[in-house]
């Protein structure tokens, strides 16, 4: 037995070194750590203020189930405050956060979230319909052209138009300049976090961030100002939805919900099916078993239907399992003193579950480095073993329409397109921001599949 009064071994490494690994060996910083400490392990930072990493499954369990008042989330996202807003879901406490989240919750769900199958199904194959037929592509730019059109027709309504593809332009140039690395330096570093102009990185930034804002809210006011026209678009959902005391959401929470959909729902999308190409494309025998399982649908199937697969099913939850977007689930700061596995940790204490490390634990995956989906059809895994989106009443709102259209967009594709990546050698993630994702460069070629009998296109 551990001593109760004692935090997790660590390491004193200086805070630079730390943080710089932490940026651009992301992997390696918890790999390391682990090897060197285990499960559990500390890691100190200024005037003895400490940061716990766990990823035992009881540990987390303990966390994601502890009282919302002895554990802060809100603060420890202050780092999305920038771009998200204070009224995001993100960086609300406390009841603020419960009802916020209770108004936000139904659109992700039931038959409002299957009603946007087909809207994924024909945006997927209208960009793949621009692939020219052996000239090589990144594959990341067509994947985040889909899941952005995607989230801006479901999120907004917005149908094809000049008004749609200036946000979309704005948005995926914000994204990207958050991507590069010096962005991604910024990001860890307040000192960096100037605005030199529109020539600098943090300048830039801000000035696409004021002219997304701008359309926001023409938008909003727009909206406003119609007639009902029963839209079930999310957008109008939100603006009619009331908390409990009959209030409606203002214009600045509609906007900070609505660049937290935007950003999360888009851009991690993108970077968990790049990769689940490059796992099919890895392994032939996953793309054979995935396209026998495709070819027994028949044609023009539903896409509830094809969500249900149970093979296609596995491959994207091998995919999220194997490099997880989001290396750690949000950090918790303990308001008052918990116990963790034995471990009493003080007020202060910023607690990093790790979704990375838990997905790795060989106990509970055998092998885990190999890409093997056949694991997630021979058990189940607690919410404590697999957390791709994070756990607790922090888990991400939108997990359920992440899947269902990540589930989507890869059969649309594998049923009409073999994906072939042009560099065979394997691949290590590397950091996009706050996100894990495939690096960048790497090219693809489709060739068309021949169509047999009983083979699917999913529109």
């Amino acid at each position: 037995m551990k001593p109760t009064n004692n935090l997790p071994d660590g390491s004193k490494m200086p805070i630079f070194l730390r943080r710089m690994k932490f940026i651009f060996q992301p992997l390696e910083y918890v790999e390391d750590f682990a090897k060197a400490y285990g499960d559990n392990f500390t890691l100190w930072g200024r005037n003895d203020s400490q940061m716990v990493y766990f990823s035992h499954p009881q540990a987390l369990q303990q966390i994601f189930s502890a009282d919302s008042g002895q554990l802060e989330v809100g603060r420890g996202n202050r780092i999305l405050k920038f771009m998200l807003g204070s009224n995001s879901l993100l960086l609300l406490e406390g009841d603020s956060h419960q009802r916020q989240r209770q108004l936000l919750t139904p659109p992700f769900h039931g038959d409002r979230m299957r009603a946007y199958g087909e809207t994924i199904s024909e945006i997927t194959q209208q960009v793949t319909d621009e692939w020219k037929v052996g000239k090589p592509f990144h594959i990341r730019t067509p994947m985040q052209e889909i899941t952005l059109r995607v989230i801006l027709r479901v999120v907004f309504g917005l149908d094809e138009g000049p008004r749609l593809e200036k946000i979309r332009q704005l948005l995926s140039s914000l994204l990207e300049s958050m991507g590069s690395p010096l962005a991604s330096v910024g990001l860890f570093f307040r000192f960096m976090q100037k605005d030199f102009g529109a020539w600098s990185p943090w300048g830039r930034m801000v000035r696409l961030l004021q002219q997304i804002d701008e359309m926001i809210y023409a938008l909003i006011r727009e909206r406003r100002a119609e007639s009902e026209q029963n839209r079930q678009d999310i957008l109008s959902l939100m603006m009619s939805a009331r908390y409990d005391d009959g209030q409606a959401m203002t214009d600045e929470e509609l906007r900070d919900e609505l660049m937290t959909l935007l950003t999360a729902g888009h851009e991690t999308t993108a970077s968990a099916l790049t990769w689940a190409f490059y796992w099919v494309d890895h392994y032939p025998e996953v793309r054979d078993k995935l396209v026998r399982e495709l070819n027994t649908l028949g044609d023009n199937p539903d896409p509830s239907t094809v969500a249900r697969l149970p093979y296609l099913t596995a491959v994207c939850q091998e995919t999220l399992r194997i490099y997880p977007i989001a290396i750690n689930a949000f950090p918790r700061i303990v308001r008052s003193p918990i116990e963790i596995m034995d471990y009493k940790l003080p007020e202060g204490t910023i607690i990093f579950p790790s979704i990375y490390l838990a997905h790795h634990r060989e106990e509970t995956y055998p092998q885990s480095k190999q890409f093997r989906p056949e694991r997630f059809l021979e058990r189940q895994f607690s919410p404590y073993e697999y957390l791709p989106f994070g756990g607790g009443n922090r888990r991400c709102i939108g997990l359920a329409f992440a899947q269902y259209e990540m589930k989507l967009v890869l059969a649309t594709i594998v049923s009409r397109f073999q994906v072939s990546f042009v560099n065979k050698r394997p691949v290590r993630p590397v950091r996009r921001g706050l996100t894990l994702a495939l690096p960048g460069g790497m090219q693809t070629v489709a060739t068309p599949v021949q169509k047999r009998a009983n083979t699917p296109v999913l529109v």
